[in-house]
């Protein structure tokens, strides 16, 4: 069922670009843009609904409508991807691991020490040029 939900909502994303691409603009030229539109409104001319406005009005409201639901929907899943997953088996209570095994240290090594300058035979390094 989600599933089939999906799919009808991709169509209707679909659908929607459709419809939203196939009306005419509102004056769209660039004497609008600067206020040479003329005798029309803010927003353009108020015409009557036409089948396209009235089907984008009825997809945008299934668009948010499936939108919303399918988020809700989705949240309802398993918590965790390994939710149905068993751990680790349990040790059981009657068994202890020795106290005396030895547990291998690494020693620590010492940081490499840095080269020191060669002096020449009278004991003061060379000055440079």
């Amino acid at each position: 069922m989600y599933y089939l939900l999906v799919g009808l909502y991709v169509v209707i994303c679909l659908v929607l670009i459709v419809v939203v691409l196939l009306q005419q603009g509102k004056g769209g030229d660039i004497a609008a843009a600067f206020g040479g539109g003329g005798s029309q409104a803010a927003f353009g001319a108020r015409a009557g609904a036409t089948f396209l406005t009235k089907m984008t009005a009825g997809l945008a409201v299934s668009f948010m409508v499936l939108a919303l639901g399918l988020a809700i929907w989705g949240q309802q899943g398993p918590g965790s991807v390994v939710g149905g997953v068993d751990g680790p088996p349990q040790v059981p209570a009657g068994i202890t691991l020795p106290a005396d095994s030895p547990v291998p240290t690494p020693t620590p090594t010492p940081p490499p020490q840095p080269e020191q300058p060669q002096t020449p035979e009278g004991g003061t390094p060379p000055q440079g040029q």
